[in-house]
């Protein structure tokens, strides 16, 4: 039995005529009439009566009826949802992201991918370490990292977005706050909060290499995974913190971002599976690189 059995069958009952089903089906009628023979010969039973003006279905013809519009319709809707697949109109995306970027990039990018390919189910987990995206691209876990490079996995494609600048956010009320722009050697003997050290964020190597650089070692006092736990820290008035400037997108009572002087930044990237040529990824990069852009 092949497909064209079950669309000459459907066009014949719907039609109760095999004359109308071959025109319907652009056909001659002596093969269609041999091809519905040869599907009852298969099943072993009779789907059609046929008198010297119409056809009609027998109880077995009608219950067959039913099955074979149900067959047609998923086979017809898988070709769709495999086309739309390949053009990356449909899927599933998992996206990792750096707690900077979840509070600035991240909103705008889900927004326009539900906009413009509203059938790509989007997954976000946000708050997340560079060293943590990097394993998850490679276990599966997610496809597309926005993290902070260096990353030291080959395995997987590294394309850096842009540079942030950095900013120092201080508690409302300390001796900085009134200033537009701060020096970095200026907090020197300040409590700093910062991100997670052993490896784990690149936030934390940058910072000590940047006050290294100015002149001094950082009087670390809290070190934190998440980066809006470490700017309630410094809301708190346990310390001060050098951060990418989008993180005063975080607007959290209490807490002062003012501007470093140079050129001091960090860059932004975005990471995928070397190879993962996912057509519904590749439109989801090319969105995120206009919205960078």
């Amino acid at each position: 039995m092949e497909l064209r059995h079950l669309r000459y069958f459907v066009a014949v009952a719907e039609e109760r005529h095999f004359g109308r089903a071959a025109a319907r089906l652009h056909m001659a009628q002596p093969p269609l009439s041999q091809q519905i023979r040869q599907l009852e010969s298969e099943l072993g039973l009779q789907l059609l009566r046929r008198t010297t003006r119409r056809v009609e279905l027998t109880p077995a013809g009608e219950a067959y009826l039913v099955r074979a519009r149900q067959i047609i319709r998923a086979v017809s809707s898988a070709a769709g949802e495999a086309q739309r697949v390949a053009a990356g109109l449909q899927g599933r995306l998992a996206i990792g992201c750096v707690g900077s970027a979840t509070y600035s990039l991240l909103p705008q990018l889900v927004r326009t991918l539900r906009e413009e390919l509203p059938d790509v189910e989007v997954a976000v987990q946000g708050e997340m370490l560079a060293p943590d995206q990097a394993r998850a691209l490679v276990d599966g876990r997610i496809d597309l990292g926005l993290l902070r490079p260096p990353v030291e996995d080959d395995s997987l494609q590294v394309e850096v977005l842009r540079a942030d600048r950095l900013i120092v956010a201080v508690p409302d009320g300390h001796r900085l706050a009134a200033r537009r722009r701060v020096r970095l050697k200026e907090l020197a003997g300040e409590d700093f909060v910062i991100h997670a050290g052993g490896g784990r964020s690149v936030m934390h190597d940058t910072v000590l290499s940047r006050c290294r650089a100015a002149g001094f070692e950082p009087q670390v006092r809290h070190e934190v995974a998440e980066t809006s736990t470490l700017v309630t820290f410094v809301a708190a008035g346990l310390g001060i913190a050098v951060v990418p400037e989008p993180v005063a997108e975080l607007m959290v009572p209490g807490v002062a971002y003012r501007a470093l002087s140079g050129q001091a930044t960090v860059e932004l990237a975005a990471a995928t599976r070397g190879g993962d040529e996912a057509p519904h990824l590749q439109r989801a990069l090319a969105v995120l690189a206009g919205l960078v852009q």
